[in-house]
């Protein structure tokens, strides 16, 4: 390959390293600690942060435009809305822009919205980088991790009453598929902080969630019911139930609807709230709705659910697939209720409300929904309760500071490894030397970047992979450098040298890198835990060292012959028959 296109493609790849470095470069060393604080709450304390900031940053505009002073510092995008609600409105524009402009055009409810969505969309834009950051491990941050057993028996009962059948392998597999779904959305639907769900072994699951952690609210989210059901809504009792309300002002409803006087509702009537996503992602609450008591299908029948677009419309709606005894049921109920509102119900709590136009067997499509609503809907029934009965079979916490003691320590041992690997190869081979310092430092960025590219999780034998890769990085450059020593020894010049090494040297160490690479990918596919952690590391590593070594190190000698023009070639301090490392014809 030309040099000149292979100047390029390591430009094309240092450029695509720095995007995919970027998140994490800014989230850990441009992102104050006291935001990174408030980005790793929950959802529930980022909403009430962001209204009791937005309360207390009112008061201050209001004491501003009280006083004829201009808005407090920092809250200029405040006059940002107001000159374009002053333009759309058609008022004289003021002549200061100042606090009391601003309210003279917004009430104190909209100013106090602004602040709130300001702040709000701070925090979740932070979240979100944290996200595409390259996250610490349980070893790295502290946390909670917990060790969930699959009841196997239960699950062979569950199959040979419905299907007179034991399950398959694959069928296993959908089944914990389903399960890991399942506790993505519990613990996302409660705003814990991110966690790291996988699978270990056949028949169990790991679950990782960093930062501080409630052990014992965490555990009730996992083990939890998580109910799907559906249930016809009766509007006629839901009108009654609101003709109550309005009589009695003072009548408070119960969580699950119940009125504080007996027998106001029919006895086979339920009342359930009514939900739907907030701009935090928080169900929001935004009524009640009576259903019938009558489950119609609860959620273990449903086997998949997706959005689908109408082809003649393209409107979105959602079809959810259901077993052969669930097709059964649903087509009965469904039959006897044509016209009725349909309630998809999750943990008690009304999702969605469509009607039934037609008596529906094993596939059911949902319309009259937006896309999100219907992405909503399918997230719903494909996140109910866990067809699988799990069990903990160990739970560990780990504090901060062991974490950021860990950290210290790892990064400790990651730079004293590369400066003294660095140090000794400038003293034994001079010039040469610095070809492969840089080669080191590029290997390190690379490493990094894929890390950050795939979100792999660093942990601390993450780091370990990392140390050795250092070490086998420069061990190519030792073969090759060996490999210039002999042809130096023979009396060839610089460029001879150069090119007969690295030629002499390529499968030398592409062999023992492929024998490294195959034995990091049985171990990150039959690996869990720490072990998957280091095969990680070792494959990205041995992936950029070959290429810092083979690729990059041999552009910079070429570069050093072509561009700078030199003639001999100083790769240490002795060549055999050679007084200097450094001779050679030209």
């Amino acid at each position: 390959m030309k040099k000149r296109y292979r100047f390029f493609i390591i430009l094309l790849v240092t450029g695509i390293c720095l995007a995919f470095l970027y998140p994490s470069a800014r989230w850990y060393f441009f992102v104050p600690r006291d935001e990174q604080t408030l980005a790793l709450g929950s959802r529930e304390q980022i909403r009430d942060y962001a209204r009791q900031t937005a309360g207390l940053e009112l008061e201050r505009v209001i004491a501003a435009a009280r006083g004829g002073q201009d808005l407090p510092e920092g809250m200029d995008y405040l006059l940002d809305q107001a000159k374009r609600a002053y333009k759309i409105s058609g008022r004289e524009t003021p002549e200061s822009w100042d606090a009391a402009a601003v309210l003279r055009v917004f009430s104190r409810s909209e100013v106090h919205n602004l602040i709130e969505t300001c702040h709000r969309e701070r925090i979740l834009r932070l979240k979100r980088l944290q996200q595409n950051a390259v996250q610490l491990g349980l070893d790295l941050s502290g946390g909670l991790s917990i060790v969930l057993q699959g009841d196997m028996e239960s699950l062979r009962e569950k199959f040979n009453g419905q299907y007179g059948r034991n399950p398959t392998e694959e069928e296993q597999e959908t089944v914990f598929g389903q399960s890991l779904e399942v506790l993505n959305s519990r613990i996302d639907r409660f705003g814990l902080t991110e966690p790291v769900i996988r699978r270990q072994g056949p028949d169990q699951i790991y679950v990782e969630i960093p930062g501080a952690a409630d052990p014992e609210r965490i555990r009730s989210i996992i083990m939890g019911s998580g109910g799907l059901a559906f249930h016809i809504v009766d509007d006629e009792a839901t009108g009654a139930f609101y003709s109550y309300l309005q009589e009695h002002p003072s009548a408070v409803p119960g969580e699950d609807g119940s009125l504080p006087v007996p027998g106001i509702m029919p006895a086979d009537v339920l009342v359930l709230g009514t939900y739907k996503k907030d701009s935090y992602g928080l169900d929001e609450w935004t009524g009640y709705r009576a259903v019938k008591k009558e489950v119609g299908l609860d959620g273990s029948h449903i086997q998949r659910a997706m959005v689908e677009r109408d082809q003649r419309t393209s409107q979105p709606s959602v079809t959810f697939v259901l077993d052969s005894a669930g097709g059964e049921l649903f087509y009965q109920f469904t039959s006897a209720n044509v016209g009725k509102p349909l309630a998809i119900v999750l943990d008690g709590r009304i999702k969605s409300i469509a009607t039934i136009r037609e008596p529906i067997h094993e596939s059911v499509r949902l319309d009259g929904v937006d896309m999100e609503e219907a992405n909503n809907i399918a997230l719903t029934l494909r996140t109910a309760a866990l067809p699988v009965d799990l069990s903990v079979v160990s739970q560990q916490s780990i504090g901060p500071s062991l974490g950021a003691d860990t950290i210290n320590r790892g990064l400790y041992a990651l730079l004293g490894g590369l400066a003294a690997v660095m140090v000794f190869m400038l003293l034994f081979y001079k010039a040469a030397g610095i070809n492969a310092v840089v080669a080191q430092i590029l290997n390190i960025y690379l490493m990094f970047s894929i890390l950050s590219a795939f979100n792999f999780t660093l942990t601390l034998p993450s780091i370990a992979g990392f140390i050795l890769t250092i070490g086998m990085a420069v061990d190519a450059n030792v073969i090759i450098f060996e490999r210039m020593k002999e042809e130096l020894r023979l009396g060839k010049g610089r460029r001879a040298a150069v090119n007969a090494g690295f030629d002499k040297a390529f499968w030398a160490i592409m062999d023992s890198n492929i024998t490294t690479f195959i034995a990091a990918l049985f171990l990150s596919q039959l690996g869990t835990g720490p072990i998957q952690g280091f095969a990680v590391s070792l494959a990205i590593g041995v992936f950029s060292s070959v290429f810092t070594a083979l690729f990059v190190s041999r552009l910079i000698f070429d570069a050093g012959t072509d561009i700078l023009g030199s003639k001999k070639l100083s790769v240490g301090w002795f060549t055999g028959g050679h007084p200097e490392m450094s001779g050679g014809a030209s």
